[in-house]
């Protein structure tokens, strides 16, 4: 796909006035949902214009127009907002590290997460945290199986999130619904041939570097459309290796390679994304980010604002909210649409 000229929505309104607003002629539907956009940016290289309303789009623009209208595949999982729970099965994940390597204590957690209202369980066995070392594939394996051959007989939406081909390929042997890879299937060779020759659905997170890396890499010269166009090149490369698009999601990648303050832009910035053309996934919860903003040193109490960073998700209609508090997540996800979209 083609990212040069992009069409940023601003000027969002929801619910029964995107409705109005929509039919008046003054506004047009995000991404197919119950918000519309009066406002638009139009980004073309590195010129981006004043904010104009949509009625004065100019000729030429229709293709980049049409595609942040229309809603995206949903990647074969459930169609509207999603909570998608975490569960590390890691020594050293930031939040959650080591409470949950036993596979008993493991899947009492997974069966609490989908009481609380997880539709999907997004599987971890290697921390991906800023600074942590990688593991070999043998130990991320070793971890892994036994939540996920548990979970996966119970008829449990499983998304595994690893970076490699072998574990990839293990997984979705075993049972596993989506991959969720962090490095959008840049790390390992052999995860592009691999996922092309399945019929899942694959989350493409953005990052830069490795983990050890990333805190270096934050230089971007509009970092919300940066993160969208590098975004775009890994749709591309996945496209390429023969991956369909309608089974792609994308993921901002907040934390991952971005400061406090470019974390807080993407978010504020998230219409933007509907230029992908696919689902979008946000993973806010409990992240440093939050800690900074709201003065909260231990992520275990980062909770409330997980909820509010992770609500203006559901601007985009279809979008998974990566969560740890699936309870909290889920009531304030109902407590919005039932504001914003009534039926």
């Amino acid at each position: 796909m083609d990212t040069v000229r992009l069409i940023e929505p601003i000027g969002l309104v929801h619910g029964p006035t995107a409705d109005a607003v929509v039919k008046a002629g003054v506004a047009l539907p995000l991404a197919g949902s119950r918000t519309g956009f009066t406002l638009i940016r139009l980004i073309e290289g590195d010129r981006i214009s004043d904010p104009m309303p949509v009625e004065r789009i100019p000729d030429g623009w229709q293709l980049e127009l049409e595609r942040i209208t229309m809603r995206p595949p949903d990647a074969g999982l459930p169609p509207g907002p999603v909570v998608m729970g975490v569960l590390n099965v890691t020594p050293d994940s930031f939040s959650d590290g080591g409470r949950y390597v036993d596979p008993a204590t493991a899947v009492a957690h997974a069966e609490q997460l989908i009481h609380d209202g997880a539709r999907i369980l997004d599987i971890g066995a290697e921390s991906t945290r800023p600074g942590s070392a990688p593991v070999s594939v043998e130990e991320e394996w070793t971890r892994l199986e036994p939540l996920l051959r548990e979970m996966s007989a119970r008829g449990t939406c499983i998304s595994v999130d690893t970076r490699n081909a072998r574990t990839m390929e293990a997984a979705l042997d075993t049972g596993a619904s989506l991959i969720n890879d962090v490095t959008a299937l840049a790390h390992d060779p052999d995860a592009l041939p691999l996922l092309a020759s399945r019929s899942c659905p694959v989350a493409l997170m953005h990052m830069r570097g490795t983990p050890e890396t990333m805190g270096s890499l934050t230089t971007y010269r509009d970092v919300a459309i940066d993160v969208v166009r590098e975004l775009g090149d890994r749709i591309n490369a996945a496209e390429k290796a023969g991956i369909s698009r309608d089974r792609m999601i994308v993921d901002p990648g907040i934390g991952f390679a971005k400061t406090t303050e470019q974390n807080a832009e993407l978010i504020r910035r998230l219409p933007l994304f509907a230029n992908l053309g696919c689902r979008v996934l946000l993973g806010t919860s409990r992240k440093r980010m939050i800690g900074a903003l709201a003065g909260v040193s231990e992520a275990v109490s980062r909770d409330p604002g997980t909820i509010a960073s992770s609500l203006p998700g559901l601007a985009l209609g279809d979008t998974i909210l990566r969560v740890h508090d699936c309870a909290g997540m889920t009531q304030a996800m109902r407590v919005w649409e039932g504001i914003f979209s009534p039926a």
